[in-house]
């Protein structure tokens, strides 16, 4: 391949933020490519097949746990929207961090969120293998796995239009087939679909069969537990932005619709669910919410309808899954974190030892998957479950000191604002900090075993960062002036200083 090293500036770094992508990548990613991936990204496989256990935990009361963590994440998008309309870069808050924290913070997210996500590819994977034996029995499980991972792969690697064009139509799927879901069902509660006898359908489902909190006040906390990793995915848009042609619009665009699309997908589709049926109805939990409520309308063939969009689901996940881990290995590379040949593109603007490299861990975790299910691999799973909330804390953290600094230098740049800032900011910190904190004393549904390794393993690569640093130190090496990493117009060392100057 044509390696190209990564030596221009970052998007967003010229006025207005309209500067080239990130050294080497392509501006290959249309604006309707970017509105369905902003749009699809919220939706993820969880919505599908894990809310039923959290309906089973909270009744209807799960419908307040989907508000709790999703005003959450409209908070903490706020906060990666304003830093990445002003600096649109492939390495989103991990870049952000690197600035705002240090180069321990920027090292540790990337590689903690790398980790994540080929971990995601593996079980995703396997989920969509599953649904596919069922329909082809003659090729097995894991070929099946083999294929999906091949393909998809083969489609990031061609170029990055190809990846925005899958996920379009894989985003499209699932945003037609859950806006469907809830038009016909909104129907039927209130007893208008033509040709339905919904006998178990109405508002009355709310407060009926011992009410809209039947296991308590404290089942809400539980039901965060149990929902809060399913939006895991709304960021990706503003990684996304970084090889597009106008990155500070596209930002900006999926930063205010954040609200709408939580409310409409998550919240309107559970509660579509919750009022079609009986909350303790036994085929919400046996079948699936989803198909659950489809089959209490007699849709025929509901189960392989859901199967359907399940299968989109996880194919948009891995899509989306492999292009994320990729580019923030590319940004790992770029900013010296990595291997440098991450940070090489080829003459299609495609970063594909960084695709290649994920990959690979991505297959290797599908082989302990079947070779080592209930012990290798759940320790994989259990210690990548806590990342989504150390990204997060992680994105406050960082605006909480870049607000100052691009304030106080590039405040045209400023088109995305935190509200209440910076109130709602450390507001959102202490609810992150509650979670966290509550999910130590969760040992029925195993949270406290996936915090813990969680923080083993955010431990491990915090320790490799700082030897790293300490290393790069005493070689005397100053920090590259990658694309990801340097301000606007200010360096690092600019960054802080006046960030710790304001007082933050």
């Amino acid at each position: 391949m044509t390696s190209q090293p990564t030596t221009k500036s970052a998007a967003g770094n010229g006025p207005g933020g309209h500067g080239e992508p990130d050294g080497g990548l392509q501006a290959g990613l249309k604006s309707r490519h970017l509105s369905m991936i902003a749009i699809g990204g919220v939706i993820g496989a969880g919505l599908f097949v894990g809310s039923s256990s959290g309906i089973a935990t909270a009744g209807p009361g799960i419908l307040l746990s989907y508000a709790l963590v999703g005003t959450m994440v409209v908070l903490v998008m706020r906060m990666l929207g304003e830093m990445s309309a002003a600096n649109p870069t492939s390495g989103s808050f991990s870049a952000h961090a690197d600035r705002a924290l240090g180069r321990w913070a920027g090292f540790s997210i990337g590689w903690l969120y790398w980790f994540f996500w080929v971990v995601v590819l593996a079980v995703e994977a396997t989920a969509g293998a599953k649904i596919l034996e069922g329909w082809i029995p003659s090729v097995p499980q894991w070929g099946w796995a083999l294929i999906v991972m091949v393909v998809l792969t083969a489609t990031n690697l061609v170029s990055v239009g190809s990846y925005g064009e899958f996920e379009f139509w894989f985003a499209g799927i699932k945003v037609v087939a859950i806006a469907a879901f809830i038009v016909v069902g909104g129907l039927a509660i209130f007893g208008v679909l033509p040709g339905v006898d919904a006998e178990k359908a109405g508002l009355s489902n709310l407060t009926d069969h011992t009410g809209f909190l039947p296991n308590g006040p404290g089942a809400i906390l539980v039901g965060v537990l149990l929902v809060v990793f399913s939006f895991m995915g709304t960021e990706i848009a503003t990684l996304a932005a970084g090889e597009s042609q106008h990155p500070q619009q596209a930002v900006t665009k999926a930063t205010n619709s954040i609200i709408w699309r939580i409310a409409v997908f998550y919240l309107g589709s559970i509660f579509v669910v919750v009022t079609l049926l009986p909350w303790n109805d036994p085929s919400i939990e046996k079948d699936g919410s989803y198909v659950a409520a489809l089959d209490s309308l007699g849709i025929p063939h509901a189960g392989q309808i859901m199967n359907f969009i399940v299968l989109t689901s996880v194919l948009s996940c891995l899509n989306s899954g492999l292009y994320t881990a990729s580019r923030m290995a590319f940004s790992l590379g770029s900013r010296g974190d990595a291997p440098k040949a991450f940070a090489r593109t080829n003459g299609r603007g495609v970063p594909m030892a960084a695709i290649l490299s994920s990959v690979v861990f991505g297959f290797v975790a599908v082989f302990f998957n079947y070779a080592y299910p209930d012990t290798v691999f759940l320790f994989l799973v259990n210690s990548s479950g806590a990342v989504a909330l150390f990204v997060w804390l992680a994105i406050c953290f960082s605006q909480l000191r870049l607000r100052k600094v691009i304030e106080r230098e590039e405040p045209e740049k400023l088109v995305v604002r935190m509200w209440l800032y910076p109130y709602l900011t450390w507001a959102t910190i202490a609810l992150i900090v509650f979670v966290l904190g509550y999910m130590l004393t969760d040992t029925e549904h195993g949270n406290r075993d996936i915090l813990l390794l969680s923080l083993l393993v955010a431990a491990v690569v915090v320790a490799v960062s700082l030897v790293k640093e300490k290393v790069r130190g005493g070689q005397g090496t100053a920090k590259p002036e990658a694309s990801d990493s340097a301000g606007p117009s200010a360096t690092v060392a600019d960054a802080k200083a006046g960030a710790a100057g304001d007082g933050s």
